[in-house]
Parts: structure tokens; C-alpha cells; sequence
């Protein structure tokens, strides 16, 4: 069955890494933008009924929950399978939990980032690894033990020593599902501006190198794995049962309808984007949209460790990239199924583009 995401693009501030979609708006263009939301939903022609609904951002825990729970009200399906909404560390209540649990929200994922207050500090954020494991014991205490934690690898000033604190923090909250995002500093971001320009502001000059990243990330690969928590995608941690759902219909290429400024939408067939932009998303600016791709799965279902299964034209019609990758350590073969290596794992930007280019 498909999935439906809402796009709730404000934050209380914005991250020195982040290129999204998303910043801090006027409290008028939030309510705007509320109201712009609920008719998008209201128009669409529901002819099912969906299995797991993700509300992202920005920051969706900060919506008031009077105003969560109408919203809410609009999208059929009640009970969800699987109900995620994202939150930043230091806003989560034993009320505002009560609210998401009552409005059908089964899931939680937390935007730590790390449990180092210096490294948390450099990003924008303003919590605390108390504050974290705090909200964690609100969380399960009201019904919602099912939360992911987000930690990056390689943020400015990070070190083994401090990246393995962040590490031992994950194994005494023990989440069911964690994800872990290797840095890459995005030009357009405010970090990346300042590292473009070889300045200091935001840590810039204190980034790991990417050899660092890769072994902080390889430590989490070792060590979540040791606790039970296996790697299923790239950047993805589940304990057996716990995989995202929602989040594996987009890389398994089933179909979702997403909501909001710049959400995206997939029937199987076609994409379509909405207005990346709050301001064009309520100037109802016009939708973007075209046809899927044959090889998509190359670059989407590879992201995953179970690998796919490709056709026999696909198999021919890749042949020489996949023996050059197998033969170079970065693919493995077998029973039909074709998946990343470890070390392909750490390369699969350059794997995906070689299936992108033909």
C-alpha cells in the first residue's frame, strides 16, 4: 500500500549544514502555509488507503497540536502501520507526546546529530545529550518506544574519541532504528559558503577529512551491529523488524503521494514534485513532473543491503560496469542478486553514476 508524507518546512532555527527546503518564516506564513496544506489534502482523490504516513521538514513536532491532530484528521488509513514524525531534541512534552500518540503517530525520529555539545553547538542546535536521553524516557513512558536517532559523522571539530561518545550514548538509549549520515558539505549551505571561501565561521576549518568520515562511519557500521542494530541501507540501522517502512517504499520504488512544499510524489510511473519554495508552493506555482526511469533501481535499490534482482536485459545490458565493480571489489553477485560491497558501500556515488550515465 502506498505512503503519504507532509512537508512542514519551519524550524526554530536553521542548521549551518542544511541546504533544505526549509528555514524560519514568519509566524503568518506558518499559518499560511497550514491552511494551504489542509486543502492540498482535502483535493486529493483518495482511491486507497495508506499504510505509513512521515511527517518531515523542518521541524513538524513544533506544529501546535490542536493543529497536528486536524491535519491529521484529513488522511485516511487510521490506524497507520507505521506514523513518523520528526523533532528536534528540546521540544518533546509528556503532553505533546500524548497528543502525536493520540493522533495516530507511532514513531518518532529524533535530529540529534550528535551528543557532543561543542559539535552540537557549531551546527545551530541548542541541546544537550541530558536533554536527549530526558525526552527518550517521555517518549517511551507515554506508549511511543518505536524512535530512530539521527547522529552525523564528521561534523566540525569531531574525533574518534568524541564520535565514540556519541556511539556510547546510542548504546544506553537503545533505539530501535538509528540513521547515520556521512557529511558532505553542500555548497549552498551556510557552512559550506564559509568553507568554499576558506574561512573559520561554523567550524569550517575544523571539518574531518574524508578518510576520517569514512572510518567514523565504518566505527557505527562495527559497533551498531555488535548491538543488535544492522545496517539494511546506506545510511540506515534497524533492529530486526524495525526497518523504516515508510522510508523503504522509496527505495524499493512503491508508490507514495507526498504534501507540501517541495514533496514528492511517486505513482509507480510518473514523479511529481510540488513548489520547492514555501513562498511559490502558496503562490501555487505549477508542479513539476515526468516519467521514471527503467534503471532508477540501480541507483535506488543498491542503496539497500539486500541488493535487487535484475532482469535478464539488465544483466546484459550492464555487463561490463558490473564485472569493472565486482572485479574492483565494489559489487558482489549472487542467486541472481546484485548488491554493494562494504567498500562499495564507501563508493557508491561513483557505482550509481556509472548506472546513471548509460
Amino acid at each position: 500500500m502506498p505512503g503519504v508524507y507532509l512537508s512542514y518546512p519551519f524550524c526554530a532555527q536553521k542548521c549551518t549544514y542544511c541546504n533544505f527546503a526549509s528555514g524560519v518564516f514568519p509566524r503568518q506564513t506558518e499559518s499560511r502555509y497550514v491552511q494551504a496544506l489542509a486543502s492540498e489534502i482535502r483535493a486529493h482523490p483518495w482511491e486507497w488507503r495508506p499504510e505509513t504516513i512521515y511527517l518531515g521538514g523542518g521541524t513538524p513536532a513544533s506544529l501546535e497540536t490542536e493543529v497536528l491532530a486536524a491535519l491529521m484528521d484529513l488522511l485516511p488509513g487510521r490506524p497507520w502501520a507505521e506514523a513518523t514524525i520528526e523533532a528536534a531534541p528540546g521540544g518533546i512534552t509528556r503532553a505533546k507526546a500524548a497528543t502525536w500518540l493520540q493522533c495516530g503517530i507511532n514513531r518518532v525520529s529524533l535530529g540529534v546529530q550528535s551528543f557532543i555539545e561543542s559539535e552540537i553547538r557549531r551546527t545551530g542546535r541548542r541541546h544537550s545529550a541530558q536533554v536527549v536521553a530526558d525526552e527518550v524516557r517521555i517518549l517511551r513512558d507515554s506508549g511511543i518506544s518505536n524512535f530512530n536517532i539521527d547522529l552525523i559523522a564528521g561534523l566540525a571539530g569531531q574525533t574518534e574519541a568524541s564520535w565514540r561518545e556519541s556511539l556510547d550514548w546510542i548504546e544506553r538509549l537503545e533505539p530501535l532504528h538509528v540513521s547515520v549520515y556521512m557529511l558532505e558539505v553542500d555548497e549552498d549551505s551556510r557552512l559550506g559558503k564559509e568553507w568554499l571561501r576558506g574561512g573559520s565561521r561554523y567550524g569550517a576549518a575544523d571539518i574531518p577529512s574524508d578518510d576520517r568520515i569514512a572510518s567514523f562511519y565504518e566505527m557505527a557500521v562495527e559497533r551498531l551491529s555488535a548491538k543488535g542494530i544492522a545496517r539494511y541501507e546506506i545510511s540506515n540501522f534497524a533492529r530486526a523488524g524495525f526497518q523504516s517502512r515508510h522510508n523503504l517504499k522509496y527505495w524499493k520504488l512503491e508508490p507514495y503521494v507526498g504534501f507540501g512544499a517541495d514533496a514528492h510524489s511517486f505513482d509507480g510511473r510518473c514523479r511529481q514534485q510540488n513548489p520547492e519554495s514555501v513562498e511559490d508552493y502558496l503562490g501555487q506555482a505549477a508542479k513539476r513532473s515526468g516519467q521514471a526511469h527503467d534503471d532508477e533501481r540501480f541507483f535506488v535499490g543498491l542503496r539497500l543491503m539486500e541488493g535487487i534482482r535484475p532482469s535478464e536485459l539488465e544483466w546484459r545490458r550492464f555487463a561490463e560496469p558490473i564485472e569493472r565493480f565486482v572485479e574492483a571489489g565494489l559489487l558482489e553477485t549472487g542467486d541472481g542478486t546484485l548488491r554493494l560491497t562494504d567498500r562499495g558501500v564507501l563508493l557508491s556515488n561513483e557505482v550509481f553514476q556509472e548506472f546513471l550515465s548509460l
